[in-house]
């Protein structure tokens, strides 16, 4: 038999349970907070900072919390750069500039080995890309230690096709003069009887027909070939078989050389 103040306990007890269930129910899934983003940024300057955003900033400005440059000035910034041959006189700002996706397409950077070595593995982002391009790039040395200009960091890609533009060739071409060779000598040979050397690094800039077809002849011919005497045009003397007359050039680059020749050609030469 239950007494008054047992059954006011049970009341009680009764009255807690439905305000306060025995199971907490689960947090919502749909809400929760949202992840801040990290920046990658550059490290190769003291000063100045590029994020993989496209912004640059001074260093001490770079948030560090989120490692990204603040939301001001242009985004994509070409300071400093020459956007025909797509170099600039600061590596911050050639990643900058590069990281455009209306001049760099992340489809065509994934393709890209990192170095020459068939074992090279290739880019993973557009930013890696640029930051390692505008670093490394040998398109701005002659001699390969020194700089044939202040804009020497550079991110363009080398084209080996008859096509390529020939205002942005020149412009990388700036510093060098482009010789014509004597039948049968190097590009050593042709560079130093002008008191000069041939710029190895130059010589895919000039591998290509409708630059050959600026500088000689070419009548009417430009033959993909294999050899180390190329970029060159073939002498009128050649036997027919060697195609007298044409310009060759090389599919290999790996095959471009400062000091190959042949008895039927005149090279074509880059020299500083």
């Amino acid at each position: 038999m239950s007494t008054p103040g047992f059954s006011l306990f049970l009341g009680l007890l009764q009255l807690v349970g439905f305000l306060l269930p025995l199971r907490t129910s689960a947090i919502r899934k749909d809400i929760g907070f949202l992840e801040e983003r990290i920046c990658r940024t550059t490290v190769q300057g003291r000063y100045l900072i590029s994020d993989d955003e496209g912004n640059v900033c001074n260093a001490l400005s770079l948030d560090s919390r989120t490692r990204c440059c603040p939301l001001k000035g242009e985004r994509f910034s070409c300071h400093g750069c020459n956007i025909l041959s797509q170099c600039c006189s600061s590596y911050e700002f050639c990643v900058s500039c590069c990281l455009n996706p209306t001049r760099t397409i992340l489809e065509k950077v994934v393709k890209i080995k990192v170095a020459k070595p068939a074992t090279a593995g290739t880019y993973r982002t557009v930013f890696d890309f640029c930051a390692g391009r505008c670093r490394h790039s040998s398109e701005s040395v002659v001699h390969e230690n020194a700089y044939h200009s202040k804009f020497h960091h550079c991110f363009s890609l080398t084209s080996n096709a008859s096509g390529a533009n020939l205002t942005q060739v020149e412009t990388r071409l700036l510093g060098i003069d482009v010789i014509v060779g004597r039948q049968g000598d190097s590009c050593d040979a042709v560079c130093k009887s002008r008191g000069q050397l041939c710029v190895m690094n130059k010589l895919s800039l000039l591998n290509q027909c409708d630059v050959m077809q600026r500088y000689m002849t070419c009548k009417g011919s430009c033959l993909a070939s294999a050899g180390a005497d190329q970029p060159a045009e073939v002498a009128d003397d050649a036997p027919r078989d060697l195609y007298p007359g044409a310009c060759l050039y090389s599919r290999t680059q790996s095959m471009l050389s400062c000091d190959g020749s042949h008895q039927y050609t005149r090279r074509l030469c880059p020299c500083a």
